[in-house]
């Protein structure tokens, strides 16, 4: 309620706002120390908490380096909008609009993706890590991103999973939930289709290169890389406000869907692999939608505008010699 209301309702945004302000006013004698400390030329931030405590420095006179903003869901809340930020990085049109409706100037929008590891821009061989990583090669592997999500979730869909007819492997990924981890530690291979679970992996994106349909919440990063390798998704779980708006760009670009029943998890699956166009069709959006090289955009485009005030400086102190 606080989240949805505080962006649709600007009174009750002003009050959030300046209990936030308030809260964070705790915070900024810490942050005036690492910026002396660390002098930062360029400052970029991926989370809107720290742009109000930066922006009440820079109104202040304290802080000269350009702020930038990152935003790293397919929505703009409320939170995110400030009409001094130097420029903003969306990852969809969806967000530079509602961005623009809320009083920021498009020219400093730029539209770039969600940044990613960069790495995941390169080509991986789907055999060779199945090889690799002890997966089965001659069947779908289905990964089954779990931390977030409760155990009882969990368990329902994988104990449906593991009863389909199609063969498959089940890669489930408890993350550091070690509770989660414990408590599906029982469960067994079906017929037809392969188990394996692991806690804290360091392999993920070898894990999501060689797979062929993920299932996950809608967390901006994990959808971003994803999305970057092409492949589709099932979306459970989102949580309300910032994951649902998430789960809904995944959907409207064909890149998979979203499910709010656990227990119609394993049936959509069965589908998919049963009428493997339909998962094609959805390899493809997710191919479309991915952006790799956000983070290289990003970065070329703050440094081209960071080269071009340092040469204009340059070209002003030449002049004003000149004179």
């Amino acid at each position: 309620m606080f989240y949805t209301q505080s962006n649709i309702d600007p009174d009750f945004a002003e009050w959030t706002n300046n209990l936030r302000k308030l809260m964070e006013s705790v915070s900024i004698v810490d942050l005036e120390y690492l910026l002396e400390t660390f002098l930062p030329e360029i400052i970029i931030c991926t989370h809107f908490l720290p742009m109000e405590m930066l922006l009440r420095l820079k109104r202040r006179g304290k802080l000269p380096q350009p702020i930038y903003c990152v935003i790293t869901d397919h929505a703009a809340h409320t939170f995110w909008v400030y009409n001094d930020i130097d420029g903003y990085f969306v990852g969809s049109q969806q967000v530079r609009d509602q961005l623009v409706v809320r009083g920021v100037s498009s020219a400093i929008i730029h539209m770039t993706g969600i940044p990613i590891n960069p790495t995941i821009a390169v080509p991986k061989d789907r055999v060779a890590i199945r090889e690799q990583r002890a997966i089965p090669l001659d069947c779908p592997l289905i990964v089954l991103f779990a931390g977030g999500v409760s155990s009882l979730k969990i368990r329902t869909i994988a104990s449906n999973l593991l009863k389909l007819a199609s063969p498959g492997c089940l890669f489930i990924v408890a993350g550091r939930n070690e509770t989660l981890l414990e408590d599906i530690s029982d469960l067994q291979p079906g017929p037809t289709m392969h188990l394996r679970i692991e806690g804290y992996i360091d392999y993920v994106d070898d894990l999501v290169a060689a797979s062929d349909l993920a299932i996950t919440k809608a967390g901006g990063l994990i959808i971003s890389e994803i999305l970057a390798r092409g492949v589709p998704m099932v979306i459970i779980d989102p949580i309300l406000g910032h994951e649902e708006w998430n789960a809904d760009y995944i959907v409207v670009n064909g890149a998979g869907i979203q499910l709010r029943m656990t227990e119609m998890v394993p049936a959509a699956v069965g589908r998919f692999l049963e009428q493997s166009l339909w998962l094609e069709e959805m390899r493809r959006g997710a191919a479309a939608a991915g952006r790799p090289r956000a983070a290289h955009s990003v970065a070329e485009i703050i440094i081209r505008q960071f080269d071009s005030k340092v040469h204009a400086i340059g070209a002003g102190v030449r002049g004003g010699v000149g004179l």
